[in-house]
């Protein structure tokens, strides 16, 4: 267009006064870079944990808009300087609702549950809606920290947060489905995840790089591989295959979902070596099973010489504690050398994964080692040194730990509290366990069914099937571990009918037995002499629920058959097996020959005995008796040396019981305990009671060296008669008399124990090696068939 000379000049002039003010302008201000650099640089520092610096690079800062603010009280929080935080958010010229998150979110995240909660009233009462990043970091702190009521107050937020969402009409963008997205993501929604991102892609608004980690996440945690390809698909339309960040979210979503192949491709088709994507395809590695392929990525990362960091010790510390090969030892210590070396084993959950390691391993001491070198604790740590000790049958150590765990002010959750009973259960201390209990309902701690399970099965193994028969029938889900744990402590209590009883209202209910149900099922009719029901059961385990029988199976059965009377049909069975029949098997027909005199073929399966277990007293001790028993007293001597001249050692018999919660130890013959004059002097009244009331000692399980009074008195003095005696000593009248012991009761000591029971009108509850007997009245539970 033609412009007149005047409106020329004029224009001139205006252009050069504009060069004139802006010169005067900049000569007064610095000339900085744009602030969204500089808030881009400041989100990049802090993110990667160089807090310090973005806190120069703020001070720096000339300009700086709601963003910078809101980013470095983040990046305060989130580094765990929450008193900067909060300063910093009361110098905020302009608060939103994400300032008031920022500072919300590092206190959930320090768990300081009374600061959290208290600015989350504030910032509703000054009239800030909360967001799904708010109501997400309130809620995981409610669900940590057992806040049940102040939880349930935030998820009605939260639900209002969405309700809000979907009825907007207008204004929605990537931005805000992105963050309902991640909202969803970050609060274990999976399925709202990923429906919210189905909607997104209808409403025709195109996902970006933020959107698609979080959906790739909810794909992963919810195992929607299926779900994920598609996602995966939108990637490559959308040309986002080349960002980190997606990459990584991609290595993590198949990992998770247990597709390797895909998994592997998506990790090598990544431009640089991304730690973060090596951590989750190992993670993933070592939870699908694949360790040796975990380990390798390791030693990938190790030779590469990336950054190592505090995600990936763990997961191949847990690689080796799963490993059983010994020649991994040295291997795993030289992965804690390194630990220490870069300065992470101070890192709480390092700590653990060593102690567990370690306990694994079978390395107490290091196990031990390390968890009190750990500058702090949590309730994993106690439970990894704890379960350790369980597992290698050190039960003692463990309840010790436990004792001071409480000390130490950590509250037990389900998983301590599930494994603790299990080594009360062990140890049989019933006093112990209730109080166990009862300081896990006094927490405020909901019970799991894996506590509820290992209640049952505690009491069981006390003897307390009253008390497991009340925590049976309180819980709401039963599983097969819960019905079988009630079978087997029927069964172990001498009520096989009702253990039976049970086995059939679990199917009732449509629960498959498993393999172990049939053992205790087995073992209930073993133990009742219900021959043809444990045909029925035995045949139905392959052709109903395809369960090949392993060896337990086998004894059970063979034990019932032969002390049924039923040898020949025993020893067929035992021809028969599928799988070649173990120690257990054998020492079960042996144990038949015993009852029923059968020399020829309990001499032929001793033999086999001392061959396949050569360290095992008990086909030697069985052999000895049963020559006894016939009056072979010769060929019971030779036995007697051959155990002697090959080193073979009898397992000392020992009864035990707990009284006010401290266990006393009695073996037969024992002078030791500081009232023996008294238990000695009870137990020769208790004798000349019940021979009174038509007790007669039974010689066959007495010494044959030794002559008839001596006999006798060895009778008198066997460890579990001790234990009776001490019991009617201590205990009042009203309280049951309790006595375990580790080997079969004998026959002489069982007969002894009825009438102890009527003459004294007491109840007295036997657990041997074998099973519980409970005598009242002068009669056994067992039925004397035991």
């Amino acid at each position: 267009m033609f412009i007149p000379h005047k409106a020329w000049h004029h224009r001139h002039v205006c252009v050069e006064s504009a060069r004139s003010f802006y010169k005067a302008a900049t000569s007064r201000i610095p000339i900085t870079e744009p602030v969204y650099y500089s808030n881009q640089k400041l989100n990049e520092l802090w993110k990667s944990g160089r807090i310090n610096e973005a806190q120069h690079l703020f001070d720096e800062m000339p300009e700086k808009d709601e963003f910078t603010w809101n980013t470095m009280i983040a990046g305060y929080g989130n580094s765990g300087k929450v008193n900067e935080a909060q300063k910093l958010f009361h110098d905020t010229p302009n608060k939103s609702s994400v300032t008031w998150s920022s500072l919300i979110s590092g206190y959930c995240n320090l768990g300081y549950e009374y600061e959290s909660l208290s600015l989350f009233s504030q910032m509703q009462c000054l009239g800030y809606k909360p967001s799904q990043f708010t109501l997400g970091s309130v809620l995981r702190m409610c669900s940590i920290y057992r806040l049940l009521s102040r939880g349930e107050q935030v998820h009605g937020q939260m639900s209002k947060a969405k309700y809000l969402f979907k009825s907007m009409t207008y204004g929605k963008n990537h931005v805000t489905w992105t963050a309902m997205i991640t909202g969803f993501s970050r609060n274990q929604d999976q399925i709202g995840a990923i429906e919210c991102f189905r909607d997104m892609r209808a409403e025709g608004v195109e996902p970006n790089q933020y959107t698609f980690p979080s959906v790739l996440t909810a794909c992963g945690d919810s195992l929607a591989f299926k779900f994920g390809l598609q996602v995966h698909g939108c990637i490559v339309k959308g040309g986002f295959s080349g960002n980190v960040f997606v990459e990584s979210a991609l290595v993590n979503m198949y990992a998770k979902c247990g597709s390797f192949d895909n998994a592997r491709i998506a990790l090598d088709s990544m431009e640089v070596d991304d730690v973060v994507s090596l951590n989750a395809m190992i993670s993933g590695c070592v939870r699908q099973g694949f360790k040796q392929d975990a380990l390798f990525l390791f030693k990938k990362m190790h030779t590469k010489n990336m950054k190592i960091d505090d995600f990936t010790y763990p997961s191949v510390l847990n690689c080796f504690a799963s490993l059983l090969d010994p020649n991994t030892s040295n291997s795993s210590k030289s992965i804690h050398c390194l630990a220490m070396k870069t300065g992470f084993e101070g890192y709480i959950l390092i700590g653990n994964a060593l102690v567990d390691m370690y306990a694994k391993q079978g390395e107490l001491q290091c196990a031990h080692n390390v968890f009190d070198k750990m500058p702090e604790r949590d309730v994993v740590s106690w439970t990894s040194l704890m379960t350790g000790y369980a597992c290698n049958n050190t039960h003692e150590e463990s309840l010790k730990l436990f004792c001071e765990m409480r000390i130490s002010g950590i509250k037990p959750d389900q998983v301590v509290i599930a494994n603790i009973l299990s080594s009360c259960a062990e140890l049989t201390v019933l006093d112990f366990g209730r109080q166990v209990q009862a300081d896990f309902i006094k927490s405020g701690f909901h019970s799991s069914l894996s506590v509820d399970n290992s209640l049952v099965s505690f009491y069981t193994d006390c003897g307390s099937i009253e008390e497991a028969n009340k925590v049976f029938n309180s819980m709401n889900t039963k599983n097969v571990i819960t019905w079988t744990a009630i079978i087997k402590g029927y069964a172990k209590n001498g009520k096989s009918t009702e253990s039976l009883k049970f086995y059939n209202e679990m199917i009732k209910n449509g629960i498959k037995p498993d393999f172990i149900t049939f053992i205790e099922i087995l073992f209930a009719c073993s133990h009742a002499g219900f021959v043809d029901q444990a045909r029925e059961y035995f045949d139905s385990m392959m052709k109903i629920y395809q369960i090949t029988p392993g060896p337990d199976h086998y004894a059970c059965m063979i034990d019932l058959l032969s002390r049924s009377g039923k040898i020949d049909e025993a020893e067929k069975l035992l021809n028969e097996m599928v799988i070649e029949p173990d120690a257990t098997v054998l020492k079960a027909l042996l144990s038949g020959c015993r009852v029923h005199g059968k020399v020829e073929l309990a001499e032929k399966t001793a033999n086999t005995l001392f061959e396949l277990a050569p360290h095992d007293a008990v086909p030697y001790i069985v052999l000895s008796n049963l020559y006894s028993s016939m009056g072979k007293w010769e060929e019971s001597a030779r036995i007697r040396r051959l155990m002697k001249a090959r080193g073979v050692n009898k397992e000392p018999g020992k009864s035990w019981m707990e009284i006010n919660s401290k266990v006393y130890t009695f073996m037969s013959e024992d002078r030791r305990h500081e009232k023996w004059d008294a238990i000695y002097g009870k137990i020769d009244e208790v004798m000349m009671a019940i021979k009174e009331a038509g007790y007669v000692a039974d010689m066959n399980f007495a010494l044959h060296n030794i002559d008839e009074e001596g006999k006798e008195l060895g009778l008198a003095y066997h460890s579990e008669k001790l234990a009776v005696a001490f019991g009617l000593l201590e205990l009042p009248h009203e309280r049951e008399i309790r006595i375990f012991k580790n080997l079969r009761v004998c026959g002489d000591c069982h007969t002894a124990m009825k009438f102890i029971s009527s003459v004294y009108g007491r109840v007295i509850i036997l657990r041997d090696s074998n099973r519980f007997h409970h005598f009242k009245d002068g009669v056994c539970s067992c039925g004397d068939y035991w």
